[in-house]
């Protein structure tokens, strides 16, 4: 007896699937994937542990002595998709992109549902100066800092013994 006839399965034994029917390893291998996306996709842990981003939208977030400054990238999402709420130094963003394809898709990989992300800012915001931005899928928050942070910011000279 060879080796070969204890594989349940080969290429001389797994017919080809027909025109307009999808391959059932195929199919499975997808949804596990798909599962496993969904699962990791609200963790907030640091993105090297599960070798990529931790959540949707992606966002880039800097600071100086003046602003914070977020950038998410939303594509395929407009303004009125989108809602942006600061409560204490947290920023929000929620939305929601629609299946475009409806229920005809076969297969799809691109993110559609609901979302929010929720950013620590760590410092007192100007509430009156914030302001938001949305082009070409890329919505940028400008957030100034207050005065009382700004001042509370202060560098400490290191002194040589």
């Amino acid at each position: 007896m060879a080796v070969r006839d204890l594989i349940p399965w080969g290429p001389e034994r797994v017919p080809a699937p027909r025109r307009g029917e999808q391959n059932p390893i195929l199919a499975l291998h997808r949804e596990m994937n798909r599962v496993f996306d969904d699962f990791f996709r609200g963790f907030d842990t640091p993105a090297a542990f599960f070798g990529g981003s931790t959540g949707w939208p992606q966002v880039d977030v800097t600071e100086n002595e003046k602003e914070y400054r977020v950038a998410a990238e939303l594509p395929g999402l407009e303004e009125k998709d989108v809602e942006i709420s600061l409560t204490g130094d947290v920023l929000t963003l929620k939305g929601e992109k629609k299946i475009e394809n409806g229920d005809d898709a076969r297969y799809s990989e691109r993110f559609h549902g609901q979302f929010q992300r929720s950013i620590v800012l760590g410092g007192e915001v100007d509430r009156e100066r914030v302001a938001a931005t949305f082009k070409n899928g890329l919505l940028t928050v400008v957030l100034p800092k207050s005065a009382e942070a700004r001042d509370r910011n202060r560098r400490i000279p290191i002194n040589k013994q």
